[in-house]
């Protein structure tokens, strides 16, 4: 283990390389455990008198962009640019009384608590989702007309050659592409992006795994033309990111809060032919594993890459209408709630921001050591 150093518990570590180019400047805060390790590559670093600064404070001092901008401006070295470990040391903050500071970072707790408590909602909200449509769609136990299960009720099931199994009467075997639409972005030129006003713009590194994120998001500020006009998003729309790394697991629900949203190329969007499809579309790449499809059926060696036809030729079962209407009236309600979740903890964080840009209120220096 002599690669390694050992970090211990309230202790900080750091990157200071590569700040230029990433325009921001890591720092961890060791809270959960007791002792840890870390390569040697890293800084670790420790509040010389913890009656004077907390650490949790400290690590909101370095949460905040107006810290990673003044990283970003000391940083030598090219284009890069490493931040050099004395002129961080340099940097100084407001250091109120240990009560404030304690005020503080307990309002900020109450904040990201909640925040944590949305995302654990959604998660099992989610997992509920996913649970009912498993047992609809995979062990054909939706309700019979007369509200018992179908299989367990003598539900007449026949053989299908694709599958090499049985299904529901009726039912047939397909693709996305039998249920939905599907588009690709406009090629927005980047340096017409506006960051303050116009039109959020979804690009590839907006589409995450389940979520979509805004800490990097740009806007269209500029007249739309023909092309443009036929990329806007709606409600319940998925989008998929068609490169990277991520690529089979980057895929997210659009939210009738984020409205209005315009689509950039490199991402492709599913639309269910019927409203009612959707969120069966959306449960069915977790369900049936999207992501091991495309590792089967991706190109591209060091940049992985999805085509849209082969997102449109994902296999998946096709129910009739009526199972896929009711379907939808129960998992609609979930997915309502899993929104409002999202818009929640959207506004919490613009929160926590507020909170954070507060704390250069009082100026005080304060010291580290190594």
């Amino acid at each position: 283990m002599r690669n390694y150093k050992i970090i211990r518990k309230n202790q900080f570590a750091c990157s200071t390389m590569q700040v230029r180019r990433d325009r921001k400047m890591p720092v961890a805060l060791l809270k959960d455990i007791d002792e840890a390790i870390i390569s040697q590559a890293y800084p670790v670093f420790e509040i010389v008198d913890t009656d004077k600064l907390l650490p949790e404070y400290l690590m909101m001092w370095f949460s905040r962009e107006e810290f990673d901008r003044q990283a970003e401006f000391l940083a030598v070295g090219g284009v890069r640019g490493t931040l050099e470990w004395e002129d961080f040391l340099e940097m100084e903050l407001p250091v109120p009384s240990l009560e404030k500071q304690q005020e503080i970072v307990n309002e900020y707790n109450i904040i990201a608590n909640r925040i944590k408590l949305n995302d654990q909602l959604n998660d099992k909200l989610e997992e509920t989702a996913q649970a009912i449509y498993k047992h609809w769609f995979v062990d054909f136990e939706f309700p019979n007309k007369n509200g018992e299960p179908y299989k367990s009720s003598g539900g007449v099931l026949v053989y299908n050659d694709k599958l090499d199994r049985e299904i529901p009467k009726g039912w047939e075997t397909g693709s996305l592409d039998n249920l939905s639409t599907q588009f690709s972005g406009f090629a927005f030129k980047g340096d017409k992006y506006s960051l303050k006003e116009g039109i959020t713009v979804v690009r590839g590194e907006n589409v995450t795994e389940k979520r979509l994120r805004w800490d990097t998001h740009k806007k269209w500020n500029l007249e739309l033309d023909g092309r443009m006009k036929k990329c806007f998003l709606e409600a319940n729309d998925i989008l998929i990111g068609m490169d990277g790394s991520k690529v089979g697991k980057n895929w997210s629900l659009v939210s009738n809060f984020e409205l209005p949203l315009l689509l950039a190329q490199r991402v492709t969007s599913i639309r269910g032919n019927q409203g009612y499809q959707s969120l069966y579309l959306y449960l069915s790449l977790y369900v049936l594993n999207f992501a091991e499809y495309v590792s089967q059926v991706q190109t591209g060696t060091s940049v992985p890459h999805i085509s849209g036809q082969q997102i449109k030729d994902f296999p998946l079962l096709i129910p009739n209408d009526l199972r896929l209407k009711q379907f939808d009236s129960i998992i609609k309600p979930l997915f309502e709630r899993v929104f409002i979740n999202i818009e929640s903890s959207r506004m919490l964080e613009e929160l926590k921001d507020l909170l954070l840009a507060k704390m250069a209120t009082v100026e005080k220096e304060f010291e580290l050591t190594m």
